[in-house]
């Protein structure tokens, strides 16, 4: 048998990617050459514990454990070269090669087994996968979870990020499985470890992302970020850049920590990590490290003791632990003499700053875009609103990123800054056009202005136009169809106690002409109930129950103190913008909660109704007879109104009479002929329109004389 054994082609799997070489088997050892690098691994024969054989994705492979717990895969044989090196393990290395093939059921429910520096997940007694723990870069446990993240590699395509583990409970005292597991992955896994005291402790810090206290130790080499639920160690080598932006309201500043790569929680990335101070806070710190020592190895950029405001403390710290330069704005200053800009980039609402290199924009989701990233910038109207405009930026990569809301003062502030750093504006000509329109409506009164309002005037306008050709079209109708003149002579003639004889017992034509009114003023009268059934209508009954509110009136109700606390001095208007936006994001869990309240306030609304509705009924029942004993009541005043006029009508038909009757009572020989009493008649008729009483006396005088 041959000493040496030699396979070109062979695959040496290592941290998830496939390294391609020549692996060559003698009495000392195993050697593999990486045909790319050079890198040669040497295994002594000595140190072999355990060889397997086993089928894989590139035909079959050998898995070699060494005794310290190392473990060697080399994939890329052939089936039949497995007898031959059998027989070289037997000979040489005196071991057998056992043939374990991998489960390929597809189920995700088994046993882990710990061996040296390899996790094994099996299912009966064949393994489904194999983890390297010194793959492994952190852990971190849940309520029945464990959580494995590994160590990024650069040359793989497509890297294994994470893993995760559930753990039944078992019924053991005194033994928590999921800290057990944990602990056998730690012991193993190549994990930052907090070894030796911190150099300082900042306690309960604000943090905006990830949300949440936490208190941050620092470490020489590493930032450990501790919370209540989760912990980060965060390498100073991962920090790309620092920030120190201050708030709008000038009473908070932010202190961001761009990292790369970024943190994890669960599927969510944290590319930045973002803290909020206030500027009234002071602290005074002390290092954990001799004067000496911070002397030498930060060279005077921090002492010993130091006190001042904690944003100061912490942005000093970290700037002379990472090395690098802290960003603050430049020179651009916004309408209200801020330094940044208020907008809202997808749901949220937040803060865009133009700095002297580029824009961010915190907090919710931070953003950071360089100048030398950006292809163009757009100005865009607002879609809901001419008060805004949107201020749109496309990178060389094609991504998007679109900040809205930002009020139109802030426009030529913003334009001067885009223009002085010579970006790309993509609607230059259509923007300068603009910009004086912008500013002259930036000094004048925001009602002068209001769209709506000048077009509700114009309508206004077009209706008054339109009202006053119609009455000169129709003004004869209208005139006939209701005229409070002569409705009042109407009225007055009906009931006239004067009312002469000649006009009771006219000619067809007077009378004719005196009905004619009289349509008019029942056509008057049609229209009056109308208004009443209006006024009616518009009558609500201050003892009926409320209607129910729907579920996200209800939350709102309950939130909106929330809502104003968590942005201070927001208006109404983005206050309910703000408020539907995180309606909208709310998951449907929380939701239901809402809606299952608007349910059992629909349902007291229903009941209550009812007993609304039965206490009515006793009520409308007292309102309808009322209504009948007024109906009455007026019947009757009509009927006397029409006695009273019957009355006046017969007693001037009684005068009449009573003429005709002394008439008819003269003796013959006064009646000479017809002409003289058609003369007597008409000459009564006019003494008559003089006064009764002296016509009666002239009469018997005569009378009497003769």
């Amino acid at each position: 048998m041959a000493d040496t054994l030699e396979f070109n082609e062979i695959y040496q799997e290592v941290k998830g990617s496939m390294n391609d070489g020549r692996l060559r088997l003698s009495r000392q050892g195993v050697i593999f050459k990486n045909s790319k690098t050079g890198k040669v691994d040497n295994i002594q024969a000595s140190e072999l514990a355990e060889g397997v054989w086993r089928r894989v994705a590139l035909g079959h492979g050998l898995k070699l454990l060494t005794k310290n717990g190392h473990v060697y895969k080399y994939d890329g044989f052939r089936e039949s070269e497995f007898d031959k090196l059998s027989d070289f393990f037997k000979a040489h290395y005196r071991l057998e090669l056992a043939e374990k093939d991998l489960c390929v059921k597809g189920w995700n429910w088994g046993t882990v087994r710990f061996g040296g520096q390899l996790l094994s997940f099996d299912i009966g007694e064949q393994p489904v996968f194999e983890i390297p723990l010194s793959n492994v870069s952190q852990c971190t446990t849940g309520k029945n979870e464990v959580t494995l993240e590994f160590h990024q590699n650069d040359d793989a395509e497509v890297s294994l990020m994470e893993v995760r583990f559930y753990v039944p409970p078992t019924q053991e005292d005194g033994v928590d499985p999921v800290e057990a597991f944990a602990q056998n992955v730690l012991s193993k896994a190549d994990v930052i470890q907090a070894t030796g005291d911190a150099i300082c402790i900042f306690r309960e810090l604000q943090c905006l992302t990830p949300r949440g206290r936490y208190d941050i130790r620092i470490y020489p080499t590493f930032l450990h970020l501790h919370g209540k639920t989760f912990d980060y160690k965060i390498p100073y080598t991962t920090v790309l850049r620092l920030f120190l932006l201050p708030h709008k309201d000038q009473r908070q500043m932010f202190f961001v920590i761009s990292l790369d790569p970024p943190i994890k929680q669960g599927q969510t990335r944290y590319h930045f990590l973002i803290l909020l101070f206030s500027k009234d806070e002071d602290i005074s710190l002390t290092l954990n490290m001799n004067e000496e020592e911070v002397e030498k190895r930060f060279e005077g950029r921090l002492t010993k003791n130091m006190s001042g405001s904690l944003y100061e403390m912490v942005s000093r710290v970290m700037k002379a632990l990472v090395n690098r330069k802290i960003t603050v704005p430049g020179n651009f200053q916004g309408h209200s003499g801020a330094q940044c800009i208020t907008c809202s980039y997808k749901a949220s609402s937040g803060l865009l700053y133009p700095l002297e290199r580029g824009f961010i924009y915190v907090h919710k989701p931070p953003v950071h875009i360089r100048f030398d990233e950006i292809s163009f910038v757009n100005f865009a109207r607002g879609t809901t609103t001419t008060r805004s405009f949107d201020f749109e930026i496309e990178t060389k990569q094609g991504t998007q990123y679109t900040f809205s809301s930002i009020e139109r003062e802030e426009y030529g502030k913003l334009f001067d800054f885009v223009n002085a750093k010579k970006l790309n504006i993509k609607n230059r000509g259509l923007k300068e056009g603009m910009k004086q329109s912008y500013d002259e409506y930036a000094d004048s009164d925001e009602d002068q202005h209001d769209a709506y309002l000048e077009r509700m005037k114009e309508e206004g306008k077009i209706r008054e136009e339109n009202a006053n050709d119609s009455s000169d079209g129709s003004g004869e109708e209208t005139d006939e169809s209701f005229n409070p003149g002569e409705e009042d002579d109407d009225v007055a003639e009906e009931f006239d106690s004067n009312a002469s004889a000649s006009s009771s017992s006219g000619d067809g034509d007077s009378d004719r002409g005196e009905k004619k009114p009289a349509k008019k003023a029942k056509i008057v009268k049609d229209r009056k109930p109308r208004k009443k059934q209006v006024e009616s209508k518009k009558g609500k009954d201050p003892n009926a129950p409320k209607r129910p509110m729907s579920a996200y009136m209800l939350w709102l109700n309950a939130n909106r103190e929330k809502i104003k606390s968590d942005h201070p001095g927001i208006s109404i208007t983005d206050l309910s913008k703000k408020a539907g936006e995180l309606w909208k994001a709310m998951s449907k869990e929380k939701k239901e909660e809402w809606d299952r309240k608007a349910e059992d306030a629909k349902r007291d609304y229903e009941k209550a109704m009812k007993e609304y509705s039965v206490g009515n009924k006793s009520e409308s029942s007292k309102m309808e007879r009322s209504k009948k004993k007024k109906k009455k009541q007026e019947k009757q005043m009509k009927g006397k109104v029409e006695k009273k006029g019957a009355a006046s009508k017969s007693s001037s038909s009684t005068k009449s009479s009573a003429k005709n009757m002394s008439e008819s009572f003269k003796s013959k020989e006064f009646v000479s002929s017809d002409e003289s009493s058609s003369a007597e008649s008409k000459k009564e008729d006019s003494e008559d329109e003089r006064g009764a009483s002296p016509a009666q006396s002239s009469e018997d005088s005569a009378s009497g004389s003769d």
